[in-house]
């Protein structure tokens, strides 16, 4: 019996045409077109004028917030439960990420906690829509407008889903994407930054670069970090990028049939389908564990490895991350709802490649699993 993993990607589409392009005209390197032509096809795809291309979703956090200014001793407010990234982003700067708790239905930050945690020192709010649905991301606006405060729109896993009609990656100052291999677009690795302000999107420029000086080669002013991004990555989010209306009815399609499957079995709490502002994208189809079930997500990942089928456990909370307790973060904190996310919450094999026997297989492991769990 084939193990079925967890996410694998769809490169079916135009990936070894232009790939074969690139090595055939020798642009392999970051200075190659394909690169210019995926940061504009890409911004205009989620109606931002500039695009930059960067080397992982991560870089496009740490470019991101640099360029906006954030430093040493600024706040920035973030949901308690997603990827470290996005702290990291923040702290590698000195600055201190403000957490707030999640909302256990959407699994996104609660926006009716954040003006709670404004005080002088807050410089900026970061969304950070999680799995497949927004974050109500006009209140967010509101607040930020309110008070002064910049907004970083994290649309990593947003790939192809809108908010009230428009695309998400489009509010705020900036926004990022990544193209990790479980993305909607890939490239391998790659991220990029996008955003409507030309003085912000030279910034961006810069820093990917090492930050030379436009006058003289060699010769910095700043510190920065290689954030580049090759051609040949661009090739391939390209050719991925001419499918992603495609890519997105593939992933609800695959989202109603395990919503059909699954909902009647006991002691699962499946994805909401859809709010007032969105239907749901099913970046990843996750599930958490009802209160009824003592068992972990861990536990439930190893025992549908054994029945031949991936599974991820969702984030860990921030506040509970080991390193940031080191460094005396966020002592004495809680978050209730996120942390129940982070120990019951898992997602089950989605990626775009997942064919209908292997959905079949997934839905009897889920099944039998969750009622010995209950059982």
């Amino acid at each position: 019996m084939d193990f079925i993993p967890v996410n694998e990607p769809l490169l079916n589409g135009n990936e070894k045409k232009y790939l074969c392009e690139c090595i055939d005209t020798g642009w392999i390197s970051s200075e190659g077109p394909f690169v210019k032509e995926f940061e504009q096809k890409m911004s205009a795809t989620v109606n931002r004028k500039y695009g930059i291309a960067v080397s992982n979703g991560t870089a496009a956090l740490e470019v991101a917030a640099q360029a906006l200014g954030i430093g040493e001793g600024d706040e920035v407010i973030m949901p308690a439960f997603t990827i470290i990234s996005c702290a990291m982003a923040v702290t590698k700067l000195g600055a201190v990420p403000v957490l707030v708790d999640s909302d256990p239905h959407t699994w996104n930050m609660k926006v009716d906690e954040i003006e709670a945690k404004i005080t002088p020192k807050t410089r900026a709010i970061m969304i950070v829509h999680i799995y497949g649905l927004p974050v109500e991301v006009d209140g967010i606006l509101a607040l930020a407008g309110k008070y002064g405060l910049k907004v970083i729109e994290d649309a990593a896993e947003m790939h192809g889903q809108t908010y009230k009609g428009k695309p998400c990656g489009s509010f705020g100052d900036i926004s990022t994407f990544s193209f990790y291999p479980n993305k909607h677009i890939t490239t391998g690795e790659g991220g990029m930054v996008v955003t409507d302000d030309e003085g912000l999107a030279e910034r961006c420029r810069m820093l990917r670069n090492l930050c030379f000086r436009k006058d003289v080669r060699y010769v910095h002013d700043e510190v920065s970090d290689n954030y580049r991004f090759t051609n040949l990555q661009a090739a391939v989010g390209l050719a991925q990028l001419e499918r992603l209306d495609e890519f997105v009815a593939r992933k609800r399609a695959m989202g109603k049939y395990y919503t059909e499957q699954l909902s009647d079995i006991d002691g699962l709490i499946l994805p909401i389908e859809k709010t007032d502002y969105a239907d749901n994208i099913y970046w990843v189809y996750g599930m958490v564990l009802d209160r009824q079930i003592e068992a972990d997500n861990k536990v439930v990942q190893k025992l549908l490895a054994e029945e031949g089928i991936g599974s991820r456990t969702f984030f860990w909370c921030m506040h509970e991350q080991p390193v940031y307790q080191k460094q005396g973060l966020f002592q004495g904190e809680t978050y209730p709802d996120a942390e129940y996310l982070a120990r019951k919450g898992f997602y089950i094999p989605s990626g775009l490649a997942l064919t209908q026997e292997q959905m079949e297989r997934v839905v009897a492991g889920v099944r039998k699993v969750v009622s010995r769990l209950v059982g």
